[in-house]
């Protein structure tokens, strides 16, 4: 009798060391899962947080046009690329069909930015920003004599007078028409990161 139970106590010491080692595996597999979900979650709030940022650098170029613009004569604005400085990212009509991000599988409307943009100096982040702008416009010229995407005000009513002079609206008064502007921005930022704004102004 004693003989059969300390056979089966020796039997029995190996046991334990293997489910120890397979309970051992399975937490390291565990543990090695967990560490990979929070890397991989790391991984992305990283490159959302470099997203956002690049999309807040492309404001810096669209200020950048908006006061390329302003300070250019009108005259020179209706033709491409005009010879003053930051001139080279200016196009006097829609280029209707052009592809800024080249996404599709048609390389033929893609935008070239290595010649046809404004580069402006990277930031402190490290967003390197670009812009063109293109004057809502179907051909070069005077925006009076092309077809154009303007805004056109008129003060003025039709009330009429009865004392005898000009009644409002036989005098109105016109301003002149103002053209849209669309101003494309491209951010290359850290990580290959690339983002793409537009604005319209006039």
């Amino acid at each position: 009798m004693r003989s059969a139970a300390t056979t089966l106590r020796r039997a029995q010491r190996g046991a334990v060391l293997f489910i120890a080692l397979i309970v051992l595996v399975a937490m390291s597999l565990a543990g090695l899962a967990m560490m990979r979900g929070v890397d991989t979650g790391a991984m992305i709030a990283n490159n959302l947080a470099f997203k956002s940022g690049a999309t807040m650098a492309a404001d810096s170029g669209i200020e950048a046009a908006r006061n390329w613009l302003t300070t250019t004569s009108s005259d020179l604005l209706q033709g491409d690329k005009p010879a003053v400085t930051n001139g080279g990212g200016y196009f006097s009509t829609w280029q209707e069909g052009l592809d800024f991000t080249k996404g599709d599988a048609d390389n033929t409307n893609d935008f070239d930015w290595s010649t046809n943009s404004v580069a402006l100096a990277a930031d402190a982040a490290g967003n390197q920003v670009s812009y063109v702008i293109h004057r809502m416009c179907n051909a070069p010229g005077d925006p009076a004599s092309t077809t154009c995407i303007r805004v056109t005000s008129t003060t003025g009513s039709t009330a009429s007078s009865s004392k005898g002079a000009a009644a409002f609206g036989t005098m109105a008064i016109s301003t002149p028409g103002q053209t849209f502007y669309r101003i494309t921005v491209r951010v290359i930022g850290p990580r290959n990161t690339v983002s793409y704004v537009q604005a319209v102004v006039y």
